[in-house]
């Protein structure tokens, strides 16, 4: 997803989050694979932020 992102760019986003670091895509797949699964079938929805900390509203 950050391939085309310039280093300055990447490392000033990377500087911002509480992590310091870009999140790996199984980090992603992870919770994604959960909430998809059988074992949340009674959930009617949710809002997760895998973000790093990043995402500051």
């Amino acid at each position: 997803m950050n391939d085309s992102t310039a280093p300055e760019m990447l490392a000033h986003i990377t500087s911002l989050t509480p992590t310091n670091r870009i999140g790996r895509p199984e980090e992603v797949a992870e919770p994604v694979g959960f909430l998809a699964s059988d074992r949340v079938s009674f959930s009617t929805g949710a809002v997760y932020d895998i973000s790093g900390g990043r995402a500051t509203y």
